[in-house]
């Protein structure tokens, strides 16, 4: 017997919808946007005064919220990759326009656009819910139980009677278990925007290749760095260099001084550039262009910053990353109004910027089999899951442990929805996800 759930994976940078209708298998929840669907829905909110009546505030979310940012980016309070506050204690609340939102608010402001955007798919929703949840929250301090609370709140308002949460790697690992004709020792990476977690689980089937698939979690691991922090390497030494980091300046009355690194900590997320624009410190940064020993690099800054183009350099960061992840080498080119920054770069060269994370991901992994009392040479299959799993350096880490031919991939972004909604849609999810209200 199965039973009618949806599953929602509200990642850090993309938010995945899926829905069982009873009979068992699932189906993605597609957004329609500027002429096309999409299934990984933005995980950003934006607010703005109603031009009509200044006291309402207009919310959008996903793609929706970045195209109001771009067009009005200091009328616009942007808020994307809020996951990361879920479980901060030192996260009570923010000011938007006049009015606080606490962070189970700002989930919810972004639920109920969810909804509205999603049209009919998520017009009557199943009684049974399945969230996802990282093995281990980002952020200083991270308390779980925390963030648990605030996502019963939050999804709780959307009405859904029976709401459970399951780590995301389990969902991923229940997805991958469809296809398994024999009994498994498998470990589930998935790499997403603000994590990297990892869980081993034993599977094996009751009643033959065909029958129930049955599972023994054996542990679980996670690492606070994955894709966005890969993004900001990419910055960090292909285009904060362009602009001036690492360059020098002499004040009216002194000696040569570097230029303060802290400009170009806004670049570690594109949204917080125009908060830096109407900043204190763009004052200064101005005045930098009368005495840096390097002018026409402080002059990009300031364009990129004055005419918003943020969001374009993402995209060219994300460009390359995709184009490395299949050739030896590719060309970051980022061209905006006056703005040229093009140069050759090598994977190699990629890989040794995001050396650092790429070890911590590799302790992650081994903290699990550790955990699980196992070695490399006891792991069956590797599901390998999440948008920088493309990343060849990612792979090469777990193809150097356990062997290419045991690694596997397949629904990097989609993988964790659908698995959350096929674990709502059993009809003891019990094993598989844990009622909210229990955490």
């Amino acid at each position: 017997m199965k039973t009618a759930a949806i599953g929602i994976d509200f990642g850090t940078t993309n938010t995945v919808v899926a829905l069982t209708d009873g009979e068992g298998e699932a189906r993605l929840v597609v957004f329609p946007h500027d002429n096309e669907e999409i299934v990984a829905f933005r995980s950003a909110l934006s607010f703005h005064a109603d031009v009509d009546n200044p006291r309402d505030r207009v919310v959008e979310a996903g793609p929706w919220a970045i195209d109001a940012y771009v067009e009005e980016p200091l009328e616009t309070r942007f808020i994307q990759s809020f996951k990361t506050y879920a479980a901060s204690p030192l996260f009570v609340h923010t000011n938007v326009l006049g009015r606080w939102y606490r962070f189970e608010d700002l989930l919810s402001a972004f639920l109920i656009r969810v909804r509205e955007r999603a049209g009919g798919d998520l017009a009557q929703l199943p009684a049974r819910l399945v969230i996802g949840r990282p093995v281990n929250f980002a952020g200083l301090r991270a308390d779980p139980q925390l963030a648990l609370s605030r996502y019963r709140i939050a999804f709780g308002r959307l009405g859904v009677a029976d709401i459970r949460y399951s780590y995301e790697p389990v969902a991923a690992a229940f997805f991958f278990a469809r296809q398994l004709k024999a009994d498994a020792t498998v470990m589930v990476a998935d790499f997403g925007g603000g994590t990297s977690d990892f869980s081993i689980v034993r599977f094996h089937r009751e009643g033959g290749p065909n029958g129930e698939v049955r599972s023994q979690a054996l542990a679980n691991s996670g690492a606070p760095v994955a894709g966005d922090a890969f993004d900001y390497r990419i910055i960090d030494h292909l285009v904060s260099p362009a602009l001036g980091k690492g360059t020098s300046y002499k004040p009216a009355m002194g000696s040569v001084a570097p230029i303060p690194a802290r400009y170009y900590a806004a670049f570690a997320r594109w949204e917080q550039l125009a908060l830096l624009r109407a900043s204190k410190d763009m004052r200064d940064i101005r005045g930098l262009l009368r005495s840096a020993l390097e002018p026409d690099k402080i002059a990009r800054l300031v364009e990129i910053l004055d005419h918003n183009h943020g969001y374009r350099l993402y995209q060219a960061v994300s460009r390359v990353k995709e184009a490395l992840s299949a050739d030896e080498e590719a060309t970051f080119a980022f061209h905006a109004g006056e703005v040229a920054i093009e140069t050759r770069v090598a994977r190699a060269e990629f890989d040794g910027w995001i050396a650092p994370e790429l070890a911590a991901i590799a302790a992650a992994a081994d903290e699990a089999l550790a955990k699980a009392g196992l070695a490399p040479a006891d792991i069956d299959r590797v599901f390998l899951t999440g948008g920088s799993s493309f990343v060849p350096a990612v792979r090469g880490l777990f193809a150097d442990r356990f062997g290419e031919a045991k690694l596997e991939s397949g629904g990097e972004l989609v993988s964790i929805a659908t698995g959350l909604a096929l674990i709502g849609a059993q009809q003891d999810p019990a094993e598989w996800a844990t009622a909210l209200g229990e955490a």
